[in-house]
């Protein structure tokens, strides 16, 4: 037996974190994982390891992940050869779109997609050629608001600024908790030494939550928030640095200040702290430390952007950077200079250019928010989709009202999925297409190297031989996208394999042939354990898109939308309110099916403040029934005195007991799925991102 170690990126999460992998050759000439360590090596996550990191071997091995083609027959599954299936999915969508038209047919495209270098490169090489605006993905349960800001602001969806956590002196985080996310539209591995580092050095971190988090645990400062008062929070902060003088000149050229004073004039502490749950006194103290500090940076994450009001609050997170000069500064936020500028090579992004036929949801990016996915499916007349597309998500366990998108998904005429499991979404496809695993496919990461902490980059070659007989992702799209063109007619480009397009595009950046680095795949070779370089320096008045190359403090859209936030009632204060929650073992439902990540105490129950449930005459450890304005669940409720009072909370991804599930480890551990109380009509006022935060819900014995 031959043994040989390897080095990679786990792709798994946002951190990317450097792993040392040692493999064995058998005699009789198979390859087994026989270790899985962080690489101590690795010039970024310096030998920082989460348990998901151990569960690519879970995966490779699962004896439930799908390795050849599938087609549903009745409720058999059968497997399909591969030009069969890709003539069969073209016959079929060719079919309904000619009888339909060309948005009969949608497209769902799932977080994995970022995480996978060749459904970046390719997806769109086949799902391009469909011409269909009924285009979705997780981004509207997500991050839309960040997206939407930036496009606004900064003219680029993709300029993103990030905490420069390892040189700030204060850090406020706000719907985030990175001990267990590893990190979220911010790439940072080993999270908690560098969040320890900043009060190593007399800094401070504060933690705005509804739950005490695991990062609020290890803060200096956490304030409970009411779930949804995010913006009134921040409102008040901002009002405090104009009011008080606590604002320092940007060396950034900005329209529009004086509008944004304007606007805000009567939000002050005072007003907004009935509104979020903070006292009002609470609220300047903490404008008044964040001025104070040598640096800082306010980081906004998922708990802002998935709210009522979430592209107000990535609004305000800009403009409180902005005012105390700590955009585009050290120790502030600074965005990322990637070896491979996505910014540089792609369109700024687009908004509204046309709306869901429905409720006439706005378009960003050629996506329609996917809280309307399952009304356009049930909703007759010119234009119903009639055909879906899945790639590597499970929208049903996901996204908002999971149940209606499950009754929807049944009436579709066909269904195609690209997955590697028969989950609660896929398992209404016709067909299922599998892809090689994550360590028999290279791999680079042209997504979380746009947000990561400090410019970095690596490629990792595969680390097992593809399997005789099975397709990577984006050859699967290029064979779909063969036989569609084929039988439709339309024009079909010549491609590259993704390394090839990755190396152009390597030569042609920041640090490519005209630069010292020379960087290219033959020279990341030489770089097993990662290429730093440097740390994130001000570059953002150099990469602005906008039109005047100038900041846009007070976009149009976001002001209309400060007279929808001024009519909101304040919240009922008997009440409850629905939060999600994360834990580093879980990152999307897929995950829930290895037995490493999901041993040991059930993580899926309802937590609750010990005082709600004695006002409801409810016990710790009891099977409770919990309600919304579209179903309800049973779930177990544990008392936890880390929720803010009025405030539950439920994980995502959990829901796995619906029948036709084929992965039994998840299976054994059901929970439910928060998604299932979730409203599809409760959305953000202005890029129509799901409200999964804030959902007023009961609570009673089951």
């Amino acid at each position: 037996m031959t043994k040989t170690l390897h080095h990679r990126a786990c792709h798994l999460c946002e951190a990317i974190c450097g792993l040392t992998l040692e493999t064995t050759l058998q005699d009789d000439a198979s390859t087994l994982i026989t270790s899985i360590k962080g690489d101590a090596q690795d010039t970024f996550s310096r030998g920082h390891i989460c348990p998901k990191a151990v569960a690519l071997q879970d995966i490779q091995n699962d004896p439930d992940r799908l390795r050849q083609p599938m087609q549903r027959i009745g409720n058999d599954w059968q497997p399909i050869e591969w030009q069969t299936a890709f003539e069969l999915i073209a016959e079929r969508l060719a079919g309904i779109q000619e009888r339909h038209g060309q948005n009969a047919v949608a497209v769902y495209q799932g977080n994995p997609s970022v995480h996978n270098y060749g459904l970046m490169t390719h997806s769109n090489y086949f799902l391009g050629l469909l011409k269909t605006r009924n285009r979705y993905s997780a981004t509207s349960v997500d991050q839309l608001p960040h997206h939407l800001t930036s496009h606004l602001m900064y003219g680029h969806g993709l300029l993103l600024p990030i905490a420069d956590i390892d040189h700030t002196d204060f850090m406020l985080i706000l719907g985030g908790n990175p001990l267990a996310s590893n990190g979220s539209i911010m790439t940072v591995p080993d999270v908690e030494k560098r969040l320890k580092a900043i009060q190593a050095r007399g800094g401070k971190v504060v933690v705005v939550d509804p739950r005490r988090s695991e990062t609020a645990a290890i803060a200096d400062q956490h304030l409970f928030i009411r779930p949804g008062g995010d913006a009134a929070f921040l409102f008040g902060v901002l009002h405090t640095l104009f009011a008080e003088g606590l604002t320092r000149e940007s060396h950034l050229a900005v329209d529009g200040m004086e509008d944004v004073r304007a606007a805000i004039s009567e939000m002050n502490a005072d007003a907004m702290s009935p509104r979020c749950g903070v006292p009002a006194e609470q609220i300047r103290q903490l404008a008044r430390d964040f001025a104070a500090a040598k640096s800082g940076v306010c980081y906004g994450r998922m708990g802002i952007s998935t709210q009522a009001f979430g592209t107000l609050c990535h609004w305000l997170v800009q403009l409180i950077n902005l005012v105390t000069g700590n955009l585009d500064r050290e120790g502030g936020a600074l965005c990322t200079e990637p070896a491979l500028d996505l910014v540089a090579s792609t369109s700024g992004g687009s908004f509204n250019r046309w709306q869901s036929r429905v409720s006439q949801l706005p378009e960003y990016g050629g996506e329609l928010p996917v809280s309307a996915l399952a009304e356009e499916m049930l909703t007759p007349g010119e234009g119903q989709i009639k055909a879906l597309i899945t790639v590597a998500g499970n929208p049903v366990l996901s996204t908002p009202n999971g149940r209606q998108l499950d009754t929807a998904l049944e009436g579709l005429e066909f269904m195609v999925s690209v997955d590697l499991y028969i989950n609660e979404t896929t398992r209404h496809a016709d067909l299922i297409l599998p892809s090689t695993s994550a360590l028999e496919n290279d791999h680079y990461d042209t997504t979380f190297n746009m947000f990561a902490v400090r410019n970095v980059t690596r490629f990792n070659r595969a680390i097992l031989a593809k399997p005789e007989g099975a397709l990577h992702d984006w050859e699967i799209f290029v064979g779909l996208a063969q036989a569609f063109a084929l039988k439709t007619g339309r024009e079909l480009k010549p491609t590259m394999p993704p390394a090839q397009m990755v190396d152009r595009g390597l030569r042609a950046g920041l640090y490519g042939d005209a630069s010292p680095f020379k960087l290219s795949l033959e020279t990341l070779a030489k770089y097993p354990h990662g290429l730093d370089l440097g740390p994130l320096k001000p570059n953002l008045a150099a990469r602005l898109k906008t039109i005047n190359q100038r900041v846009q403090a007070a976009p149009p859209l976001i002001l209309a939308d400060l007279a929808r936030f001024a009519g909101v009632p304040a919240p009922d204060a008997d009440g409850l309110m629905l939060i999600g929650r994360r834990h580093v073992r879980s990152n999307n439902s897929w995950m829930h099916n290895y037995h490493r990540l999901v041993k040991g105490k059930p993580r899926h129950q309802l937590l609750m403040h010990p005082d709600d449930l004695l006002s409801r005459g409810l016990m710790d450890g009891q099977r409770v029934r919990v309600s919304s304005r579209v179903g309800a669940i049973e779930v177990e409720v544990m008392s936890s005195a880390d929720m803010m009072r009025g405030v539950v909370s439920l994980p995502h991804g959990w829901g796995h007991g619906r029948p036709g599930v084929k992965m039994g480890t998840a299976a054994a551990q059901p929970g439910e799925s928060a998604n299932d109380l979730t409203d599809e009509r409760a959305l953000d006022g202005i890029s129509g991102n799901a409200v999964l935060n804030g959902v007023p819900v009961t609570v009673a014995a089951a």
